[in-house]
């Protein structure tokens, strides 16, 4: 009895070694994980946003007319003084920095980073304002900028200049606010309003006159009588 008790112990023991050493090891360079949740597109998105042809043409009906204000007083470093995710908008409290949400959304054929799901390392950005192809990558120079489509100046001079340094904080960081674009054209754009700059690309006038109206009625901007005749002929080109 005693013998065969032995036995089965030392059968008992080899299996066990046996299904330890067959059982899968995690590889030493998997990647850490961060903790960092991954933005779905439809987070990077506010409902219905862009507003199509026909809902942009009744929120344009609707806007306030009126001169721009308080233009001398504008300050940039009255939105924030840099990219916040700490915001109620499109984009905001998902662990990932502002234009790293622009750059997921607006770049095409993108390699993520392995560790933090938020850095892109590299993409495409077929730019809106000029058609241009752009090749981005993390460790290089780029072309490619982050533009507020209303400006942070146009903004203030249409109402923004008598929000809270919270509703600023808010606009400056909304990704409905924010489009990925060629750096030149960006420049020339500065906070220039649509009866005195319109992207390169007619291609995109459509869309931008959707954007700028619907961003104008989110926030309850005014317009200037020329930019409301500019975002009409924008609209007309829907048809």
């Amino acid at each position: 009895m005693r013998s065969s008790s032995r036995r089965r112990s030392v059968t008992t023991a080899v299996l066990l070694l046996s299904a330890v050493a067959c059982a899968p090891q995690h590889s030493a360079r998997q990647p850490a994980r961060t903790g960092t949740p991954t933005p779905s597109p439809r987070q990077l998105a506010g409902k219905a946003f862009p507003p199509d042809a026909a809902t942009a043409g009744k929120q344009l009906a609707a806007l306030t007319v009126a001169w721009g204000r308080n233009w001398q007083s504008y300050r940039r470093t009255a939105f924030g003084k840099g990219w916040s995710d700490d915001v109620d908008a499109p984009g905001g409290r998902n662990g990932c920095d502002t234009r790293a949400d622009v750059l997921r959304r607006d770049l095409k054929d993108l390699r993520k980073g392995d560790r933090n799901p938020c850095v892109v390392l590299s993409g495409t950005l077929h730019d809106p304002y000029t058609g241009k192809k752009l090749p981005y990558t993390y460790h290089r120079a780029s072309r490619i900028q982050t533009d507020h489509v209303v400006a942070l100046g146009a903004a203030w001079r249409a109402g923004a200049h008598a929000w809270t340094d919270r509703q600023r904080l808010t606009y400056a960081n909304d990704l409905d606010v924010l489009l990925a674009v060629d750096k030149s054209a960006n420049y020339d754009k500065s906070s220039k309003t649509p009866d005195k700059w319109k992207p390169p690309n007619r291609a995109f006038w459509c869309e931008y006159g959707r954007r700028w109206t619907g961003i104008k009625a989110k926030y309850r901007l005014t317009v200037t009588p020329p930019e409301k005749e500019a975002l009409r002929g924008l609209l007309a080109t829907c048809r």
